[in-house]
């Protein structure tokens, strides 16, 4: 088994099963970062949670367009830990790893599939930090679990439960089958939208 999860990103659009999931990580003592309305819904569900951006002491802006794409983010997740200069890294810039990232995209398709979406609407559901941490997340499987599916919270935590908060290599590798799977459907129907809309 892999290290106990110590610190996770939480970022979800669809909140099925968060809070359930989100109690159980508080209770195995995870410290949990969260982002604006997965922030709120942890705190309707009192489960301790920590602004993002007191972990990257940046303000969200741009309505939400900027939010977790930050070193602070970043370099938490792929810092590799069999890695001396990455871990020294770490810590010179007083930045901590980040061990697991649950997280599911901005709803694309949905809104690309109403009759009433305009292109702004479906042009500000295009993720780019939610991808971009997933596959961070991903490419550093050895390390970090990353999350993409809400039908997974149940088996991973029991998974915890049972091991000492740690997440199997075998199930981090799957997991980060899954999240490539998805990033590419992801982006296969944004590319799909612009080759219909572009002349």
């Amino acid at each position: 088994m892999g290290d106990p999860i110590k610190r996770a990103i939480l970022s979800v659009s669809d909140k099925t099963g968060l809070g359930e999931m989100a109690n159980h990580l508080a209770q195995m003592n995870v410290t949990i970062y969260s982002t604006g309305g997965t922030f709120r819904a942890l705190q309707e569900a009192g489960v301790k949670a920590i602004p993002i951006d007191e972990l990257t002491d940046f303000p969200e802006i741009m309505d939400g367009r900027v939010k977790t794409l930050h070193p602070a983010v970043f370099a938490g997740i792929l810092a590799r830990r069999d890695n001396k200069k990455d871990l020294d890294t770490l810590v010179a810039h007083e930045l901590q790893p980040i061990d697991m990232v649950v997280v599911n995209l901005y709803p694309f398709r949905q809104v690309l599939a109403r009759e009433d979406a305009t292109e702004h609407d479906i042009i500000e559901n295009i993720d780019i930090g939610g991808p971009s941490m997933l596959r961070a997340a991903a490419k550093n499987f050895e390390s970090v679990a990353a999350i993409v599916d809400p039908t997974d919270y149940g088996p991973i935590i029991e998974e915890m439960l049972a091991n000492n908060a740690s997440v199997s290599l075998t199930t981090r590798r799957r997991l980060a089958l899954k999240v490539f799977k998805h990033t590419m459907e992801y982006d296969t129907a944004i590319h799909a939208y612009f080759s219909r809309t572009t002349g």
